[in-house]
């Protein structure tokens, strides 16, 4: 079966993955542009991911931190590749930067509040656009960038990582496989102990002090603020943006509605208090609360729900559970169920059906993504990246995919602020959803 009537097949969940493209990878001649606007530890991630490759060239980098673009500098000197040229002195270095170098796409791994500017500003200059989590901080934020990607033609891409896991890739090959039946409900989120992240001494990254904002650095100087201000689920991709392909999210189905709920704020507090007693910072008051459940409607009547759960020890977990009419699979449980395969009311190891249902995909690129960050999935996200901009394709999570995974954002803080009202969830598409196709890792042609 080629790929055109895999896609159209309508036993695309009973056809298998077996059959991938053979489309090579680097398949095509010169080098993709490449510049990176942030050089944080999250830039600075996929600058070694790109200094691996030999399809890449790192054209110039903008920060306004001279700590991150001295550390970046390193990672070059140590590979033995040219200097990119540097933009620094202000938040608007990278618009100098864009204007005065020819390039083909231009990474975002900056504050979150400066994520939608630095993107349209991309794309209004005719680039691919790949931008860490999230598209913005307002609705409107989100219907800019949709604007923007739709008026230029230049695609946009949230690098959400986690939908390259390698255990979700073969749950989603056992789903299109027919192995769970009717998918009714599913489940993600982000649960991370984020405590070290969110302060520090103002010397170490993680895990020391309890400052945050310009006595702090890294994530502390502007992450915490959101945890301070805003009531609401702040980082909703890790868990939504898997979950788009197993139900077809605007290629066929559609979120339709949203509520959710917050619970008191006391971690943060007693962190901090724990930390160093009588702090000023023990005293804040904590707008989001320690646990933020959402649930979502969709059109085809699946509902989802999502958990926000970074303030209290735990262990991190997406917390995925994917369930339908023949099985379901819950990763915190690292179980697997499937009807007249598994023991009646137990499960099986999540491992056994993992490593049997690998995803071919994964199975084909093992090597070249291992080493890459977060088990091998960083490499997917990048390479699907610039595999779409060096093929002049869509890239695999589109801006309308991007902006529906992040919107929960806005649209999680608007439900608590009502008195956790039911909002309508709005569709970015304008009804493009009905006639869109799902192809996510159905084969390695964009990859």
């Amino acid at each position: 079966m080629d790929r055109r009537n895999f896609i159209k097949s309508t036993a695309v969940t009973t056809a298998g993955l077996g059959i991938l493209s053979s489309t090579d990878l680097f398949a095509k001649d010169g080098k993709v542009r490449l510049a990176f606007i942030g050089v944080g530890l999250r830039g600075r991630n996929h600058v070694a991911i790109a200094l691996n490759r030999d399809d890449v060239e790192v054209v110039a980098i903008c920060d306004t931190q001279e700590e991150s673009l001295s550390q970046c500098r390193k990672q070059f000197d140590k590979k033995g590749i040219k200097l990119p040229k540097e933009y620094t002195g202000g938040i608007e270095a990278y618009k100098k930067m864009l204007s005065k170098e020819k390039l083909d796409a231009v990474i975002i791994a900056t504050p979150w509040e400066f994520h939608k500017d630095q993107a349209i500003d991309a794309m209004k200059a005719g680039l691919y656009v790949g931008c860490e989590v999230i598209a913005g901080l307002t609705l409107q934020d989100h219907w800019d960038v949709v604007k923007a990607s739709e008026q230029t033609g230049k695609p946009y891409m949230t690098l959400e990582n986690v939908a390259y896991r390698r255990d979700v890739m073969a749950v989603l090959n056992m789903h299109r496989q027919g192995l769970f039946g009717e998918l009714l409900h599913l489940e993600g989120g982000y649960q991370h102990d984020l405590r070290e992240v969110l302060f520090n001494d103002g010397k170490s990254y993680y895990g020391n002090g309890v400052e945050f904002g310009p006595k702090a650095i890294s994530e502390a100087q502007w992450r915490t603020k959101y945890n301070v201000e805003q009531d609401g689920d702040l980082y909703p991709t890790h868990g939504l943006g898997p979950i788009l392909p197993f139900i077809n999210i605007n290629a066929g189905n559609r979120f339709t509605h949203l509520t959710s709920y917050s619970s008191k704020a006391r971690g943060l507090a007693s962190y901090v208090e724990k930390k160093a007693p009588g702090h000023p910072n023990a005293k804040l008051n904590y707008k989001n609360g320690d646990i933020t459940q959402t649930m979502i409607q969709c059109q085809n009547g699946e509902t989802i729900l999502l958990t926000h759960d970074t303030h209290l020890p735990r262990p991190y977990s997406i917390g995925f559970r994917v369930q339908g009419t023949e099985g379901i699979w819950m990763d915190v449980a690292q179980g697997i169920h499937i009807e007249g395969k598994s023991k009646p009311h137990a499960w099986d190891p999540a491992k056994e059906w993992v490593d049997k249902y690998d995803h071919p995909i994964w199975k084909k690129y093992e090597t070249l993504a291992t080493g890459s960050g977060h088990g091998g999935m960083d490499w997917f996200v990048f390479n699907s990246f610039i595999q779409a901009t060096k093929q002049g394709k869509q890239t695999p999570f589109d801006v309308y995919d991007s902006v529906t995974m992040s919107a929960v954002f806005p649209l999680s803080t608007d439900s608590i602020k009502q008195g956790n009202k039911t909002v309508e969830f709005p569709d970015f598409t304008s009804g493009k959803w009905k006639s869109k196709k799902n192809t996510f890792m159905l084969d390695d042609s964009g990859l």
